[in-house]
């Protein structure tokens, strides 16, 4: 079950048990830019590790991610244990020289030596790579599904928030396209209006002033960057709509990648807009899609 929009943010849990064996896994996860994974498990597991970390990336492609199993094999026998004499005599030595620095006599005993930490590592017999294999990788499945669904589970919540934003944005919006169409017009009115006060009633010359209100209007106009900033919001929205399943990870790219390439370009046009324009309505309007657009790339960056 991998879903095309995940958040990068969940947890999963998977055991499984044979007659012998009892493996459990733990997945969290959290938001990174790219996929990073680290991994506390026993020795034993060491034979596998490419294993489990290609079985992450079938299910992961983004984020931060910590796992941790707990293997425990009735089975498997100690073929052998290696005694670290090098420490175990370092600790009977300072043992020694702190005893006598106090006035204390001390006399090693051997039952000293199972008090000294790692002075004994039991060896025990290797366990087949495919076979360990065997006994983990249903519980490595099950964390990776119960992982998968949560991540998913909170991406529609982030998708109904920015869906709000977005909602609020459409109201802003079409108060700049409206106000853009009548700011030219405006313009002019209040020039005519003006030059009429300075000049009392000495003619005013039309073609002059038609000239100054093109100017005007060709450097205030933001056709171009309401048309990009609709296909921007076309294009996110598009994404948003991902939601199906697909066979594997690999079927997918990194839509949370995509979404926050197009929040910098909404941000690109909204900005220009603002600069541009020269209105107080289109101003306020900017300013209010700016604060949206703030909260999506929020959202967006925990988005796989």
């Amino acid at each position: 079950m991998i879903f095309v929009i995940n958040s990068m943010t969940g947890y999963g849990r998977g055991e499984y048990k044979t007659d012998g064996t009892r493996c459990i896994v733990e997945i969290r996860t959290v938001n990174h830019k790219n996929f990073d994974y680290s991994i506390r498990c026993p020795k034993e597991l060491y034979s596998v590790e490419d294993r489990i970390r290609d079985l992450l990336k079938a299910y992961i492609s983004r984020g931060k991610v910590d796992i941790f199993v707990t293997y425990v094999n009735e089975d498997s026998k100690v073929s052998s244990v290696i005694v670290d004499a090098g420490l175990v005599k370092a600790y009977i030595e300072a043992i020694s020289q702190a005893s006598s620095s106090i006035g204390m006599s001390f006399e090693p005993r051997t039952d000293i030596f199972f008090k000294i930490p790692d002075a004994f590592t039991q060896v025990k017999e290797s366990t087949d790579a495919d076979i360990l294999w065997q006994n983990i990788s249903p519980a490595f499945e099950a964390a990776l599904q119960s992982l998968t669904s949560m991540r998913h589970t909170e991406a529609l919540k982030l998708i109904t928030g920015i869906e709000d934003c977005f909602d609020r944005i459409a109201g802003f919006f079409t108060v700049i396209e409206q106000r853009s169409e009548l700011v030219p017009a405006e313009y002019k009115e209040k020039l005519m209006s003006r030059l009429a006060e300075l000049m009392d009633k000495q003619i005013i010359d039309e073609q002059r002033i038609a000239g100054e209100v093109a100017v005007f209007a060709d450097r205030s106009c933001i056709d171009e960057e309401l048309v990009r900033f609709k296909s921007h919001i076309a294009q996110f929205k598009k994404l948003l709509g991902e939601k199906e399943k697909v066979t594997t990870n690999q079927d997918k790219q990194s839509v949370g990648k995509k979404m926050d390439f197009i929040i910098q370009e909404m941000n690109r046009e909204i900005n220009t807009m603002g600069s541009k324009a020269n209105d107080l309505d289109i101003t306020n309007s900017v300013i209010s899609i700016k604060s949206e657009i703030e909260k999506i790339r929020e959202q967006v960056q925990n988005i796989e």
